[in-house]
Protein backbone atom coordinates (compact mmCIF):
# COMPACT_ATOMS: atom_id res chain seq x y z
CA UNK A 1 0.00 0.00 0.00
CA UNK A 2 1.25 3.31 -0.72
CA UNK A 3 1.45 5.77 2.07
CA UNK A 4 1.69 9.82 1.10
CA UNK A 5 2.64 12.62 3.54
CA UNK A 6 0.09 15.34 4.61
CA UNK A 7 2.18 18.12 2.16
CA UNK A 8 1.89 15.98 -0.84
CA UNK A 9 0.41 17.86 -4.04
CA UNK A 10 -1.61 15.79 -6.02
CA UNK A 11 -3.74 16.61 -9.15
CA UNK A 12 -5.99 13.83 -10.52
CA UNK A 13 -6.73 14.11 -14.54
CA UNK A 14 -10.28 14.47 -14.71
CA UNK A 15 -10.22 12.84 -18.25
CA UNK A 16 -9.54 9.39 -18.98
CA UNK A 17 -6.32 8.77 -21.03
CA UNK A 18 -4.57 5.88 -22.82
CA UNK A 19 -2.97 3.34 -20.17
CA UNK A 20 -0.66 2.39 -23.03
CA UNK A 21 1.25 6.00 -22.19
CA UNK A 22 4.61 5.43 -20.08
CA UNK A 23 6.83 7.73 -19.18
CA UNK A 24 7.30 10.30 -21.75
CA UNK A 25 3.64 10.71 -22.06
CA UNK A 26 2.66 10.94 -18.88
CA UNK A 27 5.22 13.38 -18.34
CA UNK A 28 3.98 15.41 -22.06
CA UNK A 29 0.43 15.23 -20.49
CA UNK A 30 1.05 16.74 -16.78
CA UNK A 31 3.31 19.34 -18.74
CA UNK A 32 0.58 20.06 -21.35
CA UNK A 33 -3.13 19.26 -20.42
CA UNK A 34 -2.88 19.72 -16.69
CA UNK A 35 -0.75 22.48 -16.71
CA UNK A 36 1.84 21.31 -13.95
CA UNK A 37 5.71 21.37 -13.42
CA UNK A 38 6.08 17.50 -13.39
CA UNK A 39 10.04 18.92 -11.39
CA UNK A 40 7.70 20.23 -9.14
CA UNK A 41 7.73 16.80 -6.70
CA UNK A 42 3.94 16.12 -7.17
CA UNK A 43 1.80 13.12 -7.82
CA UNK A 44 -0.41 13.15 -11.30
CA UNK A 45 -2.88 10.46 -11.30
CA UNK A 46 -4.33 8.97 -14.69
CA UNK A 47 -7.69 6.73 -15.50
CA UNK A 48 -8.19 4.68 -18.63
CA UNK A 49 -11.61 5.34 -20.64
CA UNK A 50 -13.08 2.03 -18.53
CA UNK A 51 -11.96 3.69 -15.09
CA UNK A 52 -10.17 0.05 -13.74
CA UNK A 53 -7.05 1.14 -14.37
CA UNK A 54 -4.67 4.17 -12.51
CA UNK A 55 -1.10 5.55 -13.30
CA UNK A 56 0.48 7.69 -11.35
CA UNK A 57 3.40 9.45 -12.02
CA UNK A 58 6.17 10.78 -9.97
CA UNK A 59 9.40 13.17 -9.81
CA UNK A 60 11.63 11.98 -7.05
CA UNK A 61 13.88 14.54 -7.47
CA UNK A 62 16.47 11.35 -9.44
CA UNK A 63 14.33 9.59 -11.65
CA UNK A 64 10.15 9.51 -12.67
CA UNK A 65 8.25 6.75 -11.18
CA UNK A 66 5.50 5.20 -12.91
CA UNK A 67 2.99 3.02 -10.47
CA UNK A 68 0.02 1.39 -11.76
CA UNK A 69 -2.63 -0.16 -10.46
CA UNK A 70 -5.80 -2.59 -12.22
CA UNK A 71 -8.86 -3.66 -10.77
CA UNK A 72 -10.12 -7.36 -11.37
CA UNK A 73 -13.46 -6.45 -10.48
CA UNK A 74 -15.67 -3.18 -10.84
CA UNK A 75 -14.39 0.64 -11.43
CA UNK A 76 -13.07 3.77 -9.97
CA UNK A 77 -14.50 6.28 -8.30
CA UNK A 78 -13.56 9.12 -10.52
CA UNK A 79 -14.87 12.77 -9.73
CA UNK A 80 -16.33 14.77 -12.38
CA UNK A 81 -15.38 18.15 -12.68
CA UNK A 82 -17.03 20.77 -15.25
CA UNK A 83 -14.29 23.53 -16.40
CA UNK A 84 -11.14 22.14 -15.66
CA UNK A 85 -8.59 19.28 -16.39
CA UNK A 86 -7.58 18.18 -13.09
CA UNK A 87 -8.82 18.18 -9.37
CA UNK A 88 -6.66 18.81 -6.12
CA UNK A 89 -6.64 16.07 -4.35
CA UNK A 90 -5.62 15.83 -0.42
CA UNK A 91 -3.75 12.57 0.26
CA UNK A 92 -5.90 10.98 2.53
CA UNK A 93 -8.60 11.31 -0.28
CA UNK A 94 -6.61 9.71 -2.70
CA UNK A 95 -6.27 6.53 -0.67
CA UNK A 96 -9.68 6.48 -0.05
CA UNK A 97 -9.95 6.36 -4.15
CA UNK A 98 -7.70 4.01 -4.48
CA UNK A 99 -8.96 1.68 -2.04
CA UNK A 100 -12.46 1.87 -3.44
CA UNK A 101 -14.37 4.67 -1.02
CA UNK A 102 -16.69 6.69 -3.01
CA UNK A 103 -15.58 9.95 -2.09
CA UNK A 104 -19.58 11.37 -3.25
CA UNK A 105 -21.01 8.83 -0.42
CA UNK A 106 -18.18 8.23 1.84
CA UNK A 107 -18.10 4.80 2.06
CA UNK A 108 -16.63 1.70 0.27
CA UNK A 109 -18.99 0.06 -2.16
CA UNK A 110 -20.35 -3.26 -2.05
CA UNK A 111 -18.66 -6.10 -4.01
CA UNK A 112 -21.68 -6.30 -5.98
CA UNK A 113 -21.39 -2.65 -7.22
CA UNK A 114 -17.83 -2.00 -7.98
Amino acid sequence: MLTFSATQRIYLAVEPVDMRKQFNGLWTLAAQKLHEDPFSGALFVFVNKGRDRVKILFWDGSGVWVAAKRLEKGRFSWPEFNGGAKVNLEPTALTMLLTGIDLKDGCKKAWYER
